[in-house]
């Protein structure tokens, strides 16, 4: 099923109902909406020759006419791109070229358009004004369930990233199993999109459509607990997707202001380790509006919910172990951990975390060995550790990968090693995750080599790679710590810190 089908539906059902808003202001009702997104998909097809499968890349930060261009893309039949709106330019381009895009709308159109070999359009120019104004496709293009829709790219241990191919029915599964496990979607609600539209932000505007709910993007473009606090009464009942540090920050924000959370509803966290004292803390300043998810990018936000009751609740003798948990499987999977030999461990053993179900996605794109390597008989394997208790709920340990989750987005040690590497004065280096209140989790690089400045290093990262994944720490040592093989232990790495 075509995502934009529900677009199109509501704006049937609800043609003058307020859907995009700047802030306070509505820029398009769901007449408009569906409008705009029909004309970009008419434009996609006979001004820039996009056809039912082809790849449209969107590199920018939050605007209402993110949302515009992606049900635009789907509109059309095509498949979307989104791209973090954080990462160097060189970053944006090698997806690009991998997702073999045919189009490209970027926030910034100069920063991309001579680092690829297609063209780019730029979201706030002339070009993209006459995309919104052309003719309207009359009706989104049919897909198949088992058709790519979304192209999410994450990054793997090898540094580079790979190309999550998002079915239709692992979208329509997350829909569903939101309203039925997460949390109620009324039309009078408002998506606020503090977190990039990129990620899960992106995905959970899908049900606020189904409902014709308004779409909220904030004047600052992204997150501002203090403009979050003041808008919330106003625009409420307001809904948002955050990163455990984000929510810290909020609640931070409210106590300083002596607010309690009022026109907020619900507030679904996830995307990195939630402490417990601090989500303790947060029900105690703002209530019962928060929802746990846990999910990755092969699973979309589904694989397991802690309910708003069950965050909430103190009543429980095992209470606290509970909401140090991730929660039970979400509907439309079956959530398992596996030992080594592959078979299922008793409740409390620690294994691997699987899932299976309609959620799941399709494989890597252009990347058959890693999906037969991730997908084994139907059940994705997460690569992070956990246990069930034998109530189903699920408490996540360490990961297996070395993945660094810092304010919610996930940064891999390897990337930021391999940048490092190509400085004349680094001879090795190894990069670890460093626990951070703030963040979660910060990156230090351990280097060893000639004499150089952490400014050097610093400037030096800032022309390769994103700013959010460069070390905010650097340790200069002598050697690094290995075992026989050669191998840097890690481990030794984060018991020095």
């Amino acid at each position: 099923m075509n995502p934009a089908q529900w677009l199109a539906r509501a704006a049937r059902r609800w043609p003058d109902a307020p859907a995009l808003m700047q802030g306070e202001t509505v820029v398009a009702d769901y007449a408009g909406f569906a409008a705009r997104a029909g004309a970009v998909a008419a434009a996609l097809r006979s001004r820039h020759g996009i056809g039912p499968g082809d790849r449209v890349a969107i590199f920018a930060s939050n605007h209402t006419r993110y949302l515009e261009t992606l049900y635009g893309i789907w509109w059309a039949g095509a498949v979307a791109v989104p791209i973090n709106a954080k990462l160097h330019p060189a970053e944006a381009a090698w997806i690009i070229d991998h997702a073999q895009a045919g189009l490209v709308i970027a926030g910034d159109a100069d920063a991309v358009s001579d680092r690829v070999a297609v063209p780019v359009i730029a979201m706030h120019g002339a070009v993209y004004e006459a995309l919104i104004d052309a003719p309207p496709l009359a009706a989104p293009h049919p897909i198949d369930a088992d058709r790519m829709v979304w192209l999410f790219y994450t990054s793997g241990t090898t540094g580079r990233p790979k190309g999550v191919m998002i079915l239709a029915r692992n979208l329509v599964a997350m829909a569903l199993s939101y309203g039925a496990d997460v949390d109620r979607v009324d039309q009078a609600d408002a998506a606020f999109y503090a977190a990039p539209l990129s990620h899960g932000a992106g995905l959970y505007s899908l049900m606020h459509v189904m409902c014709g709910a308004r779409h909220v993007v904030p004047r600052s473009g992204g997150f501002d607990p203090a403009e979050i606090l003041d808008a919330a009464p106003r625009i409420g009942p307001l809904h948002m997707f955050a990163a455990p540090t984000m929510v810290r920050r909020l609640v931070d924000a409210a106590k300083a202001a002596g607010a309690d959370g009022r026109g907020i509803k619900t507030i679904v966290y996830g995307g990195g380790p939630m402490y417990v004292a601090d989500i303790e803390e947060a029900v105690a300043q703002m209530g019962p509006r928060f929802v746990q998810i846990y999910g990755q990018g092969e699973c979309p936000m589904c694989i397991t919910v802690l309910s708003r009751d069950e965050v909430a609740d103190r009543s429980h003798p095992r209470w606290r172990e509970r909401l140090g948990s991730v929660g039970r499987a979400q509907s439309v999977v079956s959530v398992a951990v596996l030992g080594p030999d592959g078979h299922a461990v008793d409740p409390g053993q620690i294994g691997e975390i699987v899932v299976k179900g309609d959620a799941v996605m399709g494989g890597y794109w252009q990347n058959p060995e890693a999906t037969a390597k991730t997908i084994v008989d139907g059940w994705l394997h997460t690569g992070d550790m956990g246990a069930l208790d034998p109530d189903g709920y699920l408490t996540l340990h360490d990961r297996s990968k070395d993945v660094i989750i810092s304010g919610g987005t996930n940064i891999y040690p390897r990337e930021v090693e391999e940048a490092l590497l190509t400085h004349p004065a680094v001879h090795e280096v190894s990069v670890v995750g460093q626990t951070d209140p703030e963040w979660g989790e910060v990156v230090v690089a351990f280097v060893v080599g000639d004499t150089v400045t952490e400014a050097a290093l610093d400037a030096y990262c800032l022309d390769r790679i994103a700013r959010f994944k460069r070390p905010k720490r650097y340790r200069f040592v002598t050697a690094l710590p290995k075992n026989n093989y050669g191998k840097v232990l890690k481990t030794a790495l984060r018991d020095m810190l």
